[in-house]
């Protein structure tokens, strides 16, 4: 068994593989990874869009789509505090192994799990009792707050399968095995896609569920995403000691998680936030102008997850192989990570002001909501090129511990900034024209900050 002294890196290809090819071969499994995830997000709108009305129930499509853009944040907050958890996991496992502490590495996927459960169990109390008092802060249509009541509680009661997955999946990427991880998230949506016609529309002898079936889907893929999660970790996580002596809670361990994590969850938790603010504030335009944004945003994922699928491989060589004090290495990963995530967004960007009008149409929408939905494509992917550079930057910040300043760039780029603006142009004539315009304007100010905090953080390590 190797000492927690011994060395590592001679088995890691984190410590040896040149970064150019080192990020493709970790960068395209999670992209791939999170663009099925997108896809699958896309699928269960275009299902929800296409159920049947009812007797007394016109639109009942659309009802659903504003449904889920009222529940999204919600769901949000969980990724949040799951994936932000999986950060300071990711972060601090990569350094450990970098350094060689077999020991200290197993006690982090320990009490990773420990975490990822006690996370669970909060959730799943929180959706038997706050679901309906949080969708009645938002001004939308008695159908809509009902189906989004259903979906909702159903997603938060078996949460512990988003939950668990998202801690799995960090453990898996932070000891360099992206292609496990990939396999299991690609597993779990594709799991959902097929089963959210089968439960929506009441297929194969399943009887029709509405938007409940879509939640029922969801919940079932995130569960078989973990179980795939746990087999790879037990099986090929040679790095680390899995036996369950390491479960136990160490207050050391779970602070410097948390030291990280939480800016990383408060950071996540700002996009949940800034949805939730924007859909309030839209909501007093029109319940339409809340589905159109629910709609470009389940769109825009398809080219931010590339995005985060880039970052989620950034994040573990940058730490890795700053916990080797390989500077070269280090400074290496940082400006590939940055130019292959500038140049997903902005091919992101033009494909999408290319096929707006078809990509909007795949969904059935009125004519206004379509409207609205392609005008948002429109201006809000203009400021695709600056989120790229402060993805990339708070990546950089998390990997090297500095996950205060990451989350900064957050809260400017998520809420001082966008949603000041968002209430701004609500108020005024040609709002729902206008207000699109908070989101490249917030990317454009907030990349000035990051730039200027990374310039920063480099004269001081020279």
């Amino acid at each position: 068994m190797m000492k927690p002294t011994e060395t590592a890196t001679a088995k890691n290809k984190m410590a040896s593989v040149p970064i150019k090819s080192l990020m493709f071969s970790m960068g395209l499994p999670m992209i791939l990874s999170m663009a099925v995830q997108a896809f699958y997000n896309i699928v269960d709108s275009y299902f929800v869009s296409q159920m049947p009305d009812a007797p007394g129930l016109t639109g009942a499509g659309e009802y659903g789509l504003n449904a889920l853009a009222l529940s999204f944040p919600v769901q949000m907050l969980m990724i949040a505090i799951g994936v932000g958890t999986g950060v300071g996991i990711n972060s601090i496992l990569s350094r450990s192994l970098g350094e060689g502490n077999r020991v200290k590495a197993s006690r982090i996927a320990g009490n990773a799990i420990f975490l990822g459960v006690c996370t669970s169990a909060f959730f799943i109390a929180v959706g038997q009792f706050a679901i309906k008092a949080y969708l009645a802060t938002q001004n939308a249509a008695p159908v809509s707050l009902q189906m989004g009541t259903e979906y909702l509680h159903i997603c938060m009661t078996y949460s512990f399968g988003a939950i668990l997955f998202m801690i799995y999946e960090k453990l898996l990427q932070g000891a360099g095995r992206t292609t496990a991880s990939t396999i299991a998230q690609i597993t779990g949506a594709l799991l959902n896609i097929v089963l959210d016609p089968i439960m929506i529309y009441g297929l194969v002898g399943v009887p029709a569920m509405g938007i409940q079936g879509a939640a029922y889907a969801t919940v079932i893929g995130q569960v078989a995403s973990l179980a795939i999660g746990i087999t790879f970790h037990h099986r090929r996580n040679k790095d680390i000691d899995a036996s369950l002596r390491n479960l136990k809670p160490d207050k050391t361990i779970i602070k410097e998680i948390y030291a990280i994590g939480i800016p990383a969850i408060l950071m996540q938790a700002l996009m949940a936030f800034m949805n939730y603010g924007v859909n309030i504030m839209l909501s007093r335009l029109s319940d339409v102008v809340v589905t159109a944004y629910g709609v470009y945003y389940k769109i825009q994922q398809f080219v931010y997850f590339a995005a985060f699928g880039m970052n989620n491989a950034l994040i573990p060589i940058v730490a890795y192989n700053y916990g080797m004090k390989d500077k070269k290495r280090t400074n290496d990963a940082i400006a590939y990570g940055l130019l292959y995530s500038v140049a997903i967004m902005t091919a992101g960007a033009i494909a999408l002001q290319a096929f707006a009008h078809p990509i909007v149409n795949i969904f059935d929408l009125s004519g206004p909501t379509a409207g609205y939905s392609v005008l948002a494509i429109r201006i809000v992917t203009l400021g695709y090129l600056f989120a790229a550079a402060n993805i990339t930057f708070q990546g950089v910040f998390q990997a090297l511990g500095n996950g205060v300043s990451s989350l900064n760039i957050s809260i400017l780029r998520l809420i001082v900034i966008p949603l000041p603006i968002v209430f701004l142009f609500s108020t005024h004539a040609n709002a729902e024209q206008n207000v699109w315009w908070a989101f490249p304007i917030a990317e454009f100010a907030a990349l000035i900050f990051a730039a200027l905090m990374m310039k920063k953080r480099i004269q001081g390590t020279r």
